[in-house]
């Protein structure tokens, strides 16, 4: 392949995506809005008490998704819960074997995340951010250990997945989910 091949091949192909109408984005927003809400809110009243949390960052992506994406197949009940326990499985079993280095467990937890999702059937993007957090979240994810796969990151996508097969379904024009397994 020639260079200027190569470069071709950045152009693109397909056309850009269609408009989304106002009502689908209110859906949209209407679902995020609770769904990271009711973490949040959970989150502050129950788990932080505890030295706990139901909230991390790799969710805000997992909303767009799950509610803003409804028909992908990386928003779907199986890649959302089991991505981001298997992504966070992994994370904190990188800290655990590489925590000195920082940089070889970020990059070791993120591509075997990712490598674990393909091979489970359930790539879910933001797993990737979830397996981060477990090596770059300080000190206060670092002793949670093995329960942040489940307290946030299970529990947390689980709470955003109810709120989603709820709101999700309210329209006459939507449908979640396409399937769960």
């Amino acid at each position: 392949m020639t260079l200027a091949e190569y470069l071709a091949k950045m152009k693109g192909t397909a056309k850009a995506p269609p408009r989304v109408g106002a009502v689908e984005t209110l859906w949209s927003w209407a679902g995020s809005f609770v769904g990271i809400g009711l973490c949040a809110l959970l989150s502050a009243a129950y788990f932080e008490p505890r030295d706990l949390s139901l909230l991390i960052g790799s969710f805000g992506a997992s909303a767009v998704l799950v509610y803003g994406a409804i028909k992908s197949p990386l928003a779907q009940p199986r890649n959302l819960v089991g991505g981001h326990i298997i992504s966070a499985l992994i994370g904190v079993a990188c800290v655990k074997f590489f925590g000195g280095t920082a940089w070889i467990a970020a990059a070791m937890a993120v591509s075997l995340a990712i490598a674990a999702m393909l091979a489970t059937r359930t790539l879910h993007p933001p797993g990737g951010a979830t397996a981060l957090i477990a090596v770059i979240g300080g000190a206060k994810v670092h002793a949670l250990g093995f329960l942040y796969a489940f307290i946030p990151a299970g529990a947390g996508a689980l709470v955003l997945l109810l709120v989603a097969l709820v709101v999700n379904n309210l329209s006459k024009d939507r449908t979640y989910p396409e399937y769960w397994w």
